[in-house]
């Protein structure tokens, strides 16, 4: 009788983490219009010149690389072939596109710098936006079973933790943190260090406390050296 309940109860479980996955539609790879694919093609043009040992994937905070953090990038990136995968107003699902339609065809970079996220928190759960990460590094792992993998923690936003899209953000990160495996995979949460003491975010450092400016971009960089430079191979 036991094992019957139990049995019942397994299916039912797999009946509802199905549903779960098929509702969630951060898992789902799809494109974006416009000047989005423009720039996505641009960068499968890029990677066709190959020379790629750095790629850094996200959304608009990763694309500010070539604005704000335009001078932060040269100093600290452009030496290491690095190429900027990131497009601003991407959530996971517009990642998963895109890296499985030439975004990372035909190389074999040492290291891959991933923090995207933050544009699911306004419609999905923290939980949702973990299964989206864990999936985008799934296929990188699938992708380019060579590359290191720097799976940074979505950065804060808002002006401190009542903010609801910080708090889901935040679940987030407790749950993608796991996937860090001490071989390939390193998980880094860098987000206190744009903070205050009290956990507050100042417009000095996010000057509409989402994105990122020149001083952040170096912070960010600081922040992420050390990691940067073993898992690419340059220290032990």
């Amino acid at each position: 009788m036991r094992v019957a309940v139990w049995s019942a109860v397994l299916t039912v479980m797999c009946v509802v983490q199905t549903v779960l996955a098929q509702d969630n539609d951060a898992v789902k790879p799809v494109p974006r219009e416009g000047g989005w694919m423009k720039r996505h093609e641009s960068f499968n043009e890029r990677v066709k010149q190959g020379n790629v040992d750095l790629i850094f994937i996200g959304d608009s905070i990763t694309q500010g690389w070539e604005g704000a953090g335009k001078a932060v990038w040269a100093e600290s990136y452009a030496k290491r072939n690095a190429v900027n995968l990131g497009i601003g107003g991407d959530r996971t699902q517009h990642v998963l596109w895109r890296l499985d339609n030439g975004n990372i065809d035909g190389i074999k970079p040492k290291l891959a710098v991933i923090m995207i996220g933050t544009n699911n928190s306004g419609s999905n759960t923290s939980e949702q936006i973990a299964e989206g990460i864990t999936v985008i590094v799934k296929k990188l792992r699938d992708k380019l079973p060579e590359t290191r993998i720097l799976l940074l923690g979505i950065f804060p936003r808002g002006t401190d933790d009542n903010d609801a899209k910080r708090k889901v953000n935040a679940g987030a990160n407790a749950i993608v943190a796991k996937l860090a495996d001490g071989k390939m995979i390193e998980y880094l949460d860098i987000g206190p260090k744009f903070l205050d003491d009290k956990g507050v975010l100042s417009r000095e450092v996010m000057p509409d406390l989402l994105h990122l400016n020149t001083a952040s971009y170096k912070t960010w960089a600081d922040s992420i050296e050390a990691h940067v430079a073993r898992m690419m191979g340059e220290t032990k």
